[in-house]
This record gives structure tokens, sequence and C-alpha cells, in this order.
């Protein structure tokens, strides 16, 4: 075991020892505070190019196994952990946790103190990050190498995660839908949530058109989640401003939300250090009911929280809010069967308390086809 450096952009360095493979890694330093569900995590594209700060200390006691992966690889730049398990304890796992990082060529470092980082981050803000290990630089040197890399403002990053060809989810039982799923890095728990509501999903690269949308005759139109700035996506913007006029219903989620918004005439920002993990508290504005939701963003998006707004497609209103600090957490069209989440209703891994999202998904696209 050698040693390993985390090394931020703004100079500060943290000293640990190497964990998975072994050379150099870079990309957005971002801290997710779930307990479970590092699979998942280490799974979901929107990570692509952010290196992972575990704040549980704890991380790898269950392995990897082949069930709960959300895409075909690991997609997180980098994974940073304090207390890697020494031993895999479950009836499912097929691997080790290291083991699968080195398979993956994924370079992580542990035995750093997890929670200076994420206070370091709270403090500074999500900032460019470096993991180096086994190799052979001063300090300075490393600091320049992480100040080179892109930041993640401006990113375009949706073309690497997107599928290149469409392919079909089939519906769990009778079909009673056609969801038309655009691909900005879709997560498989969530094609598999609308198969168990009687829904064929034929999930499309992000670049199709509203051509090749129309060619399947969609029920509704669902927008993914995704990795990078919402602000460069103005093909997938332009396209949603078409299936609104359309009049296809739209159901978003995560970086479908800000794209969503961004359609309606809303910017977006970039939020100091970001919603990660699987315990961020969201009300709903109209029921006053508080869920546990699933978060990856590191974006959010600006729009009035205690009125009505104006669109070119009609009335519409912020429904859901942050209840740590304001953030915009979902939002609907009051005249069009439009609406989205900040959050991840398909809840891999957990909790399951916006489940209800894709039912008001289905009620939006029955109430269409009975009209």
């Amino acid at each position: 075991m050698s040693a390993a450096f985390l090394v931020l952009d703004d100079g500060r360095i943290f000293e640990g020892s190497s964990w998975g493979a072994t050379g150099s890694t870079f990309g957005e330093a971002v801290f997710q505070t779930g307990m479970t569900g590092y699979q998942e995590t280490l799974t979901d594209p929107s990570y692509h190019r952010q290196v992972v700060v575990m704040t549980a200390p704890h991380i790898g006691n269950t392995g990897v196994n082949n069930e709960d992966n959300e895409s075909g690889k690991i997609w997180v730049a980098g994974f940073v952990v304090r207390n890697p398990s020494t031993l895999t304890s479950n009836w499912r796992a097929h691997n080790d946790l290291e083991a699968e990082l080195i398979s993956q060529n994924v370079v992580g470092i542990q035995g750093v103190d997890t929670r200076a980082i994420t206070r370091h981050l709270r403090d500074r803000g999500a900032m460019r990050v470096g993991i180096f290990s086994g190799l052979d630089l001063t300090r300075e040197a490393m600091v320049i190498e992480v100040r080179k890399t892109q930041a993640m403002a401006g990113a375009y990053l949706v073309k690497d995660v997107s599928t290149p060809v469409t392919y079909i989810v089939p519906a769990i039982g009778v079909k009673k839908f056609t969801v038309a799923a655009l691909d900005l890095g879709i997560k498989a728990a969530t094609p598999r949530m609308l198969a168990e509501r009687g829904v064929e999903v034929h999930v499309m690269p992000f670049d199709s058109t509203l051509e090749d949308i129309s060619r399947i005759k969609p029920d509704g139109v669902f927008i993914s989640n995704g990795p990078g700035d919402p602000a460069t996506m103005t093909g997938v913007i332009e396209l949603v401003r078409e299936v609104l006029s359309a009049q296809i219903p739209i159901f978003g989620i995560c970086f479908g939300h800000q794209i969503l918004g961004r359609a309606l005439g809303f910017e977006t920002y970039k939020l100091q250090f970001g919603h990660r993990g699987i315990n961020q508290p969201v009300i709903d504005k109209n029921t006053g009911k508080v869920e546990i939701t699933a978060h990856n963003h590191g974006f959010a998006l600006k729009a009035p929280t205690d009125s009505q707004f104006t669109t070119v497609y009609g009335p519409g209103e912020v429904t859901h809010v942050s209840l740590n600090d304001g953030v915009v957490e979902g939002l609907q069209l009051l005249e069009r069967a439009a609406f989205s989440v900040q959050y991840h209703p398909e809840a891999a891994a957990g909790p399951h308390d916006a489940a209800y999202l894709f039912d008001r998904f289905i009620a939006l696209m029955a109430a269409k086809v009975i009209a």
C-alpha cells in the first residue's frame, strides 16, 4: 500500500493510502451523504467526472453484486473513503469493492479524514481535485496538474453517457402506455419503475429529434438525470420546447428538471456544494408533506417560490422546495401536462417517498389519452 494524495485546486492537500487503481485522476470534488448505496452511486452516470467523497466512514462491507448497478460501468472519476471494509460479507456479492475499482481502473484513496474534507468543501464550495497514488510528484506539481483541468461549470458531458442507439424496456404485464425517455445519463431503475406500471420505455439518444420521438407515437416524454452544466444543453432545451408545443406530457427529473426549467425561460446556477445523497428533505408546497429524497446535482433552477409564474406555455408554479437551503426542487405547468423534480423518484438505493411521482406521470398520460 503506497502513499496517496487528494489535492484540491485551492492548494489543500490530504494524505492517505492508495485504494483501488493506482495512478492519477481528476474531476470535481463532491461529498455524498448516503450511508448505504455506494454501488448505485458508483454506477450512476450523473457522477461522470466527479470525485466522490463518502461521508459515511465505513464503505465496502457488502462488496458489489450484479443486481444493483445503475449502468454498465463505474462512472465516478475517483472514490474517497475513510475506512474501507477489510472483508466482504453479503450473499449477493460477486466481487470485492476494491477489486472492482481496480478492474475498472478507478483511482481511489483511503485513510483520509473525510469529515475534514467535507467541512472544507462546505466552506469553500465544490472544486477541482486530483487523486495521485504511486507517482513521484512534488506537492506543487500536483496542485498545478489539478488547476489545468476543466471546471464543472460549462462542462458538456451528456454525449459521453447517453445511449448511442435507442433500446426498448418492455412493459411488465399489460402494456398501457409508450414513453420516449431521453437519455441524458439515465439510471437503470427509472425505466424499470415505469415498466412496472405498464409502460413500454423507448430509451433514446440525447440528440434525438422531435421526428424521432414522434415516430414511436409516445403517450409521454421522460427527461432523465445526467451530468454537466444544463446551460450547455441548447439542443435538448429546444427539443423540450418542441415537445411542449406538441402538447405531449412531460416528466423530468434532476438534470431533466433543469432542462425543463430552462425551456420555460428560467436560468440555472451553480450551487456552492450541491445536494448528493439519499437523505435530502424536500417539502411539497401543495400538501405540506415532507419527503426524504435521493439527490445528485450541483446546479439548480432560478424560479419564484412564492407565487405562480407565467410562460409562453401558460402559467406554472414551483411545487417542491428544499428544506435545507430553499432550492427549487419541483415545478409544474398548470394548463399543460408537464412537471419535473430536482431529485430521483426511482430512489436507487432509496428512500421511496417520491415513487408516487411515477403514478402522477401515468395519470397525466391517461388523462391525455382519454381527452
